[in-house]
């Protein structure tokens, strides 16, 4: 819930302050105006979303072995959408012509309300422009990311079959691709394909996820004035503009909690309660575009789940197994990985994978990957939120923390 409140917040903040956006930069485009022109003002926008889509038999649940003895395939979801595009005219809107940034809610089903609910989703949302087909058809994306609500979670005695989800709350991540077709300076219709995962981050047991393939067609309205509609919709990114590439360093300061289990020849070990995580990056970066950077990360995490398989102490008078702790240097873990960094207005999206150089016993040992999104809450100070696997399939742990850039010589907030 923070996460998400912090994520609203900042859109909401970067909505209301984004004439102000002037610091000045090596990419600042050039302008002889020392204050916001009074023009310079957001395009904001109204999105109604129908997305039907294929509910892929990741579990068995979805198999058939739920309480109607039926396989769940289908998967229905509504949304509604607000968005601000920046003015056209305005140092934001020249660099990332077509780029929307919002806050979204959807009503999604997956047609048994009974064992799964019927989940609400409050998400952060980012669409641009991939390339333009014609003076009025673009191919576009948009992703989603933010907290799923009403879930009905897995209860041994209430709810035994639904192996699924056990979390009311899980996590929100969609991906789609779509024809944007301008019907006219008001109106846009869109039609294309997406991918959504639903998960609780490692944070509760079972967590298979839920995972959906399906399309998307939707309306949108845009608000604003004749001068402002149709030069955004005609607007390119700047030509003949020399970025200045330059190097910038990012260190980040992360935290989670995680559950602990694992399998013991046929059967499977839950370790009671859940387990703190915390780490921090360094990240070198170079700029190479605007909306391009790339570098290596210095990763270094503390999990106090680590190894306990290898220092069980027994079992409690009901049972549950009971552990030493293992010592330091079994639960801390150094890394190098490779990142890239697609970057917009507000919203980065990093994406790295590294191997762990410095480490002791298997649960640390190997590659790790890291899926994480920056939202710029001042020009330099950014919140982190992330994902982390192990090796390629294994769900590790998400991550919350803030980060500071060093050496940001780009325009605006990110």
């Amino acid at each position: 819930m923070k996460t998400i409140h912090k994520l609203l917040t900042a859109l909401l903040l970067a909505g209301q302050s984004v004439n102000g956006l002037w610091a000045q930069g090596d990419a600042m485009p050039a302008h002889t105006d020392t204050v916001p022109h009074p023009l310079h003002r957001p395009i904001h926008k109204i999105s109604l979303d129908m997305r039907p889509a294929y509910l892929t038999p990741t579990n068995s649940f979805f198999k058939g072995d739920n309480a109607n003895q039926q396989r769940m395939n289908k998967f229905l979801s509504g949304h509604l959408k607000y968005g601000l595009q920046f003015n056209p005219e305005s140092p934001l809107g020249v660099m990332y012509p077509h780029t929307t940034q919002g806050i979204g809610l959807a009503v999604n089903t997956l047609f048994n309300e009974t064992e799964i609910g019927t989940p609400v989703a409050i998400y952060a949302f980012q669409t641009s422009r991939i390339a333009s087909l014609s003076s009025r058809l673009s191919l576009d994306y948009e992703w989603n990311f933010g907290a799923s609500f009403g879930w009905k979670k897995y209860d041994e005695e209430t709810n035994p079959y639904n192996t699924v989800t056990s979390s009311k709350i899980n996590a929100y991540i969609n991906l789609g691709f779509f024809l944007n077709w301008q019907l006219s300076p008001c109106w846009n219709f869109t039609a294309g394909v997406e991918g959504t995962h639903f998960s609780n981050g490692n944070s509760h047991y079972p967590n298979s996820g839920v995972n959906t393939i399906g399309a998307r067609i939707g309306i949108t309205r845009n608000f604003g004035d004749a001068r402002t509609l149709m030069p955004a919709q005609a607007a390119r990114p700047p030509q003949g503009r020399t970025f200045v590439p330059h190097i910038s360093y990012d260190l980040v300061v992360y935290g989670a909690t995680k559950i602990r289990g694992w399998v013991e020849e046929y059967n499977s070990v839950l370790v009671p309660g859940s387990f703190g995580v915390a780490g921090i990056n360094f990240n070198p970066m170079y700029n190479f575009h605007r909306v391009l950077r790339a570098g290596i990360s210095i990763d270094a995490q503390y999990d106090e789940s680590a190894n306990l398989r290898d220092h069980q102490a027994g079992t409690n008078e009901k049972g549950d197994l009971k552990f030493y702790r293992p010592p330091f240097k079994e639960q801390f873990n150094a890394g190098l990985s490779a990142r890239i960094e697609f970057v917009m207005p507000v919203f980065s999206i990093n994406l790295g994978v590294g191997y762990h150089f410095l480490h002791k016993g298997s649960d640390t040992k190997g590659c790790y990957q890291v899926l994480a999104l920056k939202t710029s809450l001042t020009r330099n100070l950014y919140l982190h939120t992330g994902y982390q696997l192990q090796n390629f399939h294994d769900p590790n742990h998400m991550m919350l923390g803030l980060g500071w850039r060093f050496n940001n010589r780009r325009t605006g907030m990110f």
